[in-house]
């Protein structure tokens, strides 16, 4: 679970406070550019090694595919079952479909000028102020996205309100600083619909601004009416696990959309602080999609975040194409996944309410 502990002093409070422009702010040395912060690349470990064994699984039994497509013809109210129940089996073929998965968890870092409305709190302004990526910061849970803000110690400063010119208060835009606006009730006429005289605004057509009380300025929104914002480095924070997935399919006809939420046998988890692709697998496509996978993610994130642990997994998920006649004509349906579910593009046989709009 991500979560930002409020208590922690360093912890950046979310209070609406925006900082004066940069072009206003002192230079921190470290920090004369703000913005996102690269890491050093990482190198690969020792090769991870597969297991040496075949991975073929057997076509389902004919009494199970029939099961499964009678059941899944019963589960549509327009298809007529007599297909899935005197169907005539003429093949039944596994078609090995893997899913390669490789999840990289980065840290990537970046800085920016914030501030907070200064009521007397300590300045934090003396003192050399340590390096973006030498703030430590607690990881959270391993693959989940996460965000915090921190404060950058010794960065701080205090500076009069740029919203509202160290008054405290700004001027109120529904009346523009006169505290009155035009009246509701008569529109500003000062007279009713009767030509009476307006008892609202007591014929004058304006009545006190209810936003500012009549005042003609509001407490500012930026420094909560102080005049003064304490202003400091925010180092922002953000864990995110960036995936890979690639299914590696023989020509079969089956969408391989329809897999994403289908459950595959796991044949390999590998995990590091950096992986090695993967080599011995003895479907070499497999072993090309992770090669491919692993220099993508080093390519992409090995300069510009900090790379906190890698995972890759391959997952066998088990098809059967069966083909069968009926009705003196073939026609083809799969099942697929654990869960034993049926896909088939035309159902041979639907129920006349099929053709009623």
């Amino acid at each position: 679970m991500c979560a930002v502990h409020h208590s922690d002093t360093n912890t950046v409070p979310n209070d609406g406070a925006t900082a004066p422009p940069a072009d206003l702010m002192p230079v921190v040395p470290g920090y004369e550019s703000l913005g996102p912060n690269d890491f050093g690349a990482a190198q690969p470990q020792a090769p991870s090694r597969a297991p040496e064994r075949r991975f073929d699984i057997p076509a389902i039994a004919e009494e199970l595919a029939q099961e499964a497509f009678i059941k899944y013809a019963s589960s549509k109210c327009c298809y007529s079952s007599k297909p899935a129940k005197e169907m005539v089996f003429t093949d039944l073929q596994s078609l090995n479909t893997y899913r390669y998965r490789l999840e990289t968890f980065t840290e990537s870092r970046t800085t920016e000028w914030d501030s907070e409305p200064y009521n007397g709190q300590v300045v934090d302004a003396f003192g050399v102020a340590p390096a973006p990526w030498s703030i430590p910061v607690p990881i959270p849970s391993l693959f989940q996205d996460c965000k915090k803000s921190v404060r950058v110690p010794h960065t701080s400063t205090v500076k009069g309100c740029h919203s509202c010119l160290n008054l405290g208060r700004s001027a109120c835009s529904r009346c523009v600083n006169s505290g009155r606006t035009r009246c509701g009730s008569c529109s500003g006429m000062g007279r009713t619909s009767s030509d009476q005289r307006c008892i609202m605004c007591q014929g004058s057509g304006m009545i006190r601004c209810h936003s500012c009380g009549g005042v003609g300025s509001i407490t500012c929104k930026t420094c909560k009416g102080q005049g003064k914002l304490l202003c400091f480095i925010k180092l922002k924070i953000t864990w995110k696990n960036n995936m890979n997935v690639a299914v590696i399919d023989k020509g079969s006809g089956f969408p391989v959309e329809l897999l994403d939420q289908i459950t595959g046998e796991k044949l390999l988890t590998d995990m590091a602080a950096v992986v090695y692709p993967v080599v011995s697998f003895p479907d070499s496509s497999v072993n090309a999609a992770s090669e491919s996978a692993v220099r993508e993610h080093q390519a992409q994130f090995a300069t510009t975040c900090r790379i906190l642990q890698q995972r890759q997994t391959i997952e066998l998920i088990p098809i059967t194409r069966v083909h069968y006649a009926w009705n003196e004509k073939t026609h083809i349906y799969f099942v697929y996944g654990t869960e034993h579910k049926v896909y088939t593009k035309d159902y041979p046989a639907k129920c006349c309410c099929c053709s009623i709009l």
